[in-house]
């Protein structure tokens, strides 16, 4: 299934997912689904996240979730398992995750976050940096 991938501090990506185990390997342990959105989707987290002393990833306020620790993936929901994104929630979810968020207090469970730019996961999308001359 195709999903969306968002690690801390990077950009969002699709990535192709199959099975329980490349879930586990996308998250780094159990999953644990969430449904912050009124939309068909999940974000698929790791259960122990916070409690692994994961890094901060994105706060989601919506139904009071407050915030991911660790890399999460969304997917699209169908009546009993988890399916592909459609292109529209992969453009909507690209755009809704595209800040990267710095924690810097909790209050109960709710995160204080600073919104910063995020770093493409891949080198090939990083912006090219001019080369300088060389010094003589």
């Amino acid at each position: 299934m195709n999903v969306l991938v968002v690690e801390p501090g990077f950009l969002p990506y699709e990535k192709e997912i199959n099975g329980l185990a490349e879930m586990q390997k996308t998250v780094g342990g159990l999953i644990q689904a969430i449904y912050p959105f009124q939309e068909e989707v999940a974000l698929v987290c790791n259960e122990n996240g916070i409690f692994e002393g994961l890094e901060f990833n994105r706060s989601i306020p919506e139904r009071s979730y407050g915030g991911v620790f660790g890399t999460f993936f969304v997917c699209g929901l169908g009546e009993e398992n988890f399916i592909s994104l459609t292109p529209e929630q992969v453009k909507t979810y690209k755009e809704r995750f595209k800040k990267a968020e710095v924690l810097i207090a909790m209050n109960g469970d709710k995160p204080f976050t600073i919104k910063v730019d995020a770093d493409p996961k891949y080198p090939s999308e990083r912006p090219r940096q001019p080369r300088k001359p060389p010094i003589r």
